[in-house]
């Protein structure tokens, strides 16, 4: 999952080595928390207008979660 998270974020930004994927433990709801980081810079490309991006990318984590029998959620930070 932090792979093809990491993937879909590469595409995206300029600075591929300010990208910083952490990983929080599940909590008692079972939910997998990713937390995204990148360069200032780089903030938008991965937002998006009005935040389309983000929605995007969301929704392919939560398709190939699914697929991998687990409740996530992704943060940008």
């Amino acid at each position: 999952m932090k792979e093809l998270l990491t993937t879909l974020v590469a595409g995206l930004v300029e600075d591929k080595d300010a990208i910083e994927i952490t990983v929080s433990e599940p909590n008692e709801e079972g939910v997998i928390v990713y937390h995204i980081q990148v360069a200032p810079e780089d903030m938008g490309r991965v937002i998006g207008k009005q935040g389309r991006i983000a929605k995007a990318i969301r929704t392919v984590m939560r398709s190939a979660s699914v697929r991998a029998n687990q409740r996530i959620l992704v943060e940008i930070d």
